[in-house]
């Protein structure tokens, strides 16, 4: 009974093991793919949007180049963020163009900020040329905060579902924004890092090690009940 008892646990370690090795790979692929789609030249966003078709998944981090007017009365905040181990807000705008309303996240502002739109850190106006990476619309996880119904000025997320309620003619994507910042706010949001390969290669050998130990634990155990030497 006992040693079907340490083969399943060592079996359940070397499978955790496994899985983790799994998720290493995945995660590589993510990373190569992401800088691969990082690395390729702008497109502009109607041009990326119609090739896309119903592929949205696939625009995650191009670089785009979307051109258009700001409206500034529409800018929220997303709450929760950090700059420089300094807490703040992304401050979001919607950018009207030809193939719709796309939010853009021109960065970090602090706290003091408090409520959008910020006077300090206007959008341009006029015509303007956005430059920046496409993002998907950030899903609610599990155990986070619901946003409530009605018109909001402050949210949790770029949930774009959620968003829909409040602007018109809503594109699936948001961006990014990449250009450069003459004044000291907004701070840019920096492009994701595609060299971490996460923790899951040494969370493998760490279960692989559990199981290592498991076996050979009790197989000294063994050993000594049955007489043999220490």
């Amino acid at each position: 009974m006992a040693t079907a008892v340490v083969v399943a646990v060592c079996a359940v370690f070397v499978s955790l093991g496994q899985w983790q090795l799994r998720r290493h790979d995945e995660r590589s692929l993510e990373n190569a793919v992401n800088a691969n789609r990082i690395a390729s030249p702008p497109t502009e966003l109607d041009v990326l949007l119609a090739g896309a078709g119903d592929d949205v998944v696939s625009l995650e981090y191009r670089p785009v180049r979307a051109t258009g007017v700001f409206e500034a009365e529409g800018e929220i905040f997303v709450r929760s963020q950090v700059a420089d181990e300094r807490p703040g807000f992304h401050v979001v705008t919607p950018l009207r163009t030809n193939a719709g309303v796309v939010l853009v996240n021109r960065g970090w502002v602090p706290l003091a900020a408090e409520q959008p739109p910020v006077e300090e850190v206007p959008p341009p106006g006029g015509t303007v040329t956005v430059n920046g990476l496409t993002r998907l619309s950030q899903v609610r996880p599990s155990i986070g905060p619901e946003e409530p119904e009605g018109v909001l000025s402050i949210v949790s997320r770029m949930d774009l579902e959620r968003l829909d309620q409040q602007f018109d003619d809503l594109l699936p994507v948001w961006i990014q924004q990449s250009d450069d910042v003459v004044d000291p706010l907004p701070v840019r949001v920096p492009a994701p890092a595609t060299d971490d390969p996460g923790p899951h290669l040494p969370y493998a050998f760490q279960w692989y090690s559990f199981a290592v130990i498991t076996a050979v634990g009790y197989g000294l155990l063994v050993r000594r009940a049955l007489g043999g030497p220490k």
